[in-house]
């Protein structure tokens, strides 16, 4: 990272922590030379990178501002701690419904669950897919069926070092995206029958698999800024048969909460305490907004009981169907169910990935795509204010691209559904993200695509469909 952009972050980071508030100068660019002994040409490439991302703005003669995201800031939402509740789960012919509303193609997408493909570096993982192709070795095509590209497995073995986790190859398992390896995890640990604590509200994919093994749900609240209730689930392995915890420690889907290290050290020791497994759900890590990137509760894991789930296609390759499962001491039980069920993603793809994780310039683009997603998701939130109502309560994750927004009592997020749609707006309602379909009064809305007059026009129509309930 070269000096400018190190600074930059630093100041992203007061702006962030709120030690730099809305509408405050920024230190001037003779101070900020002076203070943090770099030359003033460095502030100035600092400060016209925090400009691109939204985070300041310019004032003739009166130097750089923080930028008010909102004139009217909207609070968090205050999701009250309730007992854990142990149910069936039955919400996929709800999520069906919903997920086929959301597929016309020209609707503004707050409803998606990715973000725009315009952010990725397409055309150059083509020409990476090229190469690799044209010079794999035939016998290969067929050998790294089973045991996964090598050079991928080491890029992803090294990223795992850089991030301060060491793994030996052997624990890693490559799968057809984040949801095999998910689902690969739950089948080794349970049984028809069996209870799984699952975060409440959780992604909906996690209450179709639980649904779809017939497995049942124990909801834990997940607060918006800390993550999952510890001492609720603390109470839930005290006195209900767990085999299994499925969570999101960082960048959680739909809060976007993440847990403070020293509480995923908490978690960790919970459940080694009761000798439960933990299948961690990490697809978002590499899209933080912070200075450092969040450590996963892997990196506490002494005894191999955390499975580490994680994928490329939030990151670099939405389409590609690349992920991976650090399994831990489960990782060859992982390994071969996935011989019995799909053998192998494609290995093209596993080819061109690991090609441009070594010459592609990852990293580099990582930056670009965390400024786009954070600059965007300031300028949903300045929208949001200027047009919803000012009760409505919104979470401001350290990264990722989703806001959970959370209405006025009276509003029926699934009727707000079908009146946006009828405008060309789509969005994601409350109650698919829970086992018991609460959340009615919530929706999730993604930022994650260019933000322009298209978007700020959806963002009012629906604050009128929302007073109008």
């Amino acid at each position: 990272m070269k000096r400018y952009e190190k600074f930059a972050d630093e100041i992203a980071e007061l702006i962030r922590t709120g030690v730099l508030q809305p509408g405050q100068k920024v230190p001037s660019v003779r101070h900020a030379s002076r203070t943090y002994g770099v030359s003033p040409s460095t502030v100035f490439q600092a400060y016209y990178l925090l400009e691109d991302r939204g985070l300041i703005q310019a004032r003739p003669r009166s130097g750089y501002f923080v930028r008010e995201h909102a004139k009217r800031p909207l609070h968090e939402p205050d999701i009250s701690p309730r007992p854990a509740e142990t149910t069936d789960v039955d919400v996929s012919e709800l999520v069906f419904s919903v997920l086929g509303s959301l597929r016309d193609p020209n609707t503004v997408p707050f409803g998606s669950a990715f973000p725009s493909a315009d952010l990725f570096p397409l055309q150059r993982l083509a020409r990476s897919m090229a190469q690799s192709v044209r010079d794999m070795p035939v016998r290969e095509v067929i050998s790294e069926m089973t045991s996964g590209n090598p050079d991928l497995l080491r890029q992803i073995a090294l990223r795992y070092m850089v991030g301060g986790v060491m793994l030996p190859m052997e624990e890693l398992v490559i799968t057809t995206g984040a949801m095999e390896a998910l689902n690969l995890c739950l089948q080794v640990v349970t049984e028809p029958g069996d209870l799984v604590a699952i975060e409440a509200p959780a992604f909906y994919a996690t209450l179709q698999v639980l649904e779809r093994l017939k497995l049942k749900a124990v909801e834990i609240p997940v607060h918006p800024r800390e993550g999952i209730d510890l001492e609720v689930l603390a109470d839930s392995l005290a006195n209900l048969p767990i085999k299994a915890c499925w969570l999101m420690s960082s960048l959680q889907n739909p809060l976007g909460a993440s847990m403070s290290e020293a509480r995923k050290q908490q978690l960790y020791e919970l459940l080694q305490r009761h000798q439960v497994p933990l299948i961690e759900d990490d697809v978002y890590a590499e899209l933080y907004f912070t200075r450092e990137p969040p450590k996963p509760v892997k990196s506490h894991d002494r005894d191999g009981l955390v499975m580490h789930c994680g994928s490329f296609s939030k990151s670099l390759a939405p389409g590609y169907r690349v992920g991976w499962v650090a399994g831990g001491r489960y990782a060859e039980q992982i390994s071969r169910l996935k011989l019995m069920t799909t053998i192998s993603p494609s290995v093209p793809a596993q080819a061109a990935i690991a090609d441009y994780l070594q010459h592609g310039g990852y990293d580099r683009h990582l930056r670009k795509l965390r400024h786009a997603l954070e600059m965007q998701q300031g300028a949903m939130l300045a929208s949001a204010a200027r047009h919803f109502p000012a009760s409505t309560r919104v979470t401001r994750p350290s990264g990722g691209y989703f806001l959970w927004f959370e209405f006025p009592e009276q509003v029926d997020s699934l009727q707000l559904l079908q009146l946006a749609l009828a405008q060309g707006i789509s969005l994601a309602p409350g109650p698919i993200f829970s086992a018991t379909r609460r959340y009615r009064n919530c929706a999730r809305l993604n930022h994650g695509h260019p933000w322009n007059e298209r978007s700020e026009k959806a963002m009012e129509l629906l604050g009128r469909m929302i007073k109008s309930f």
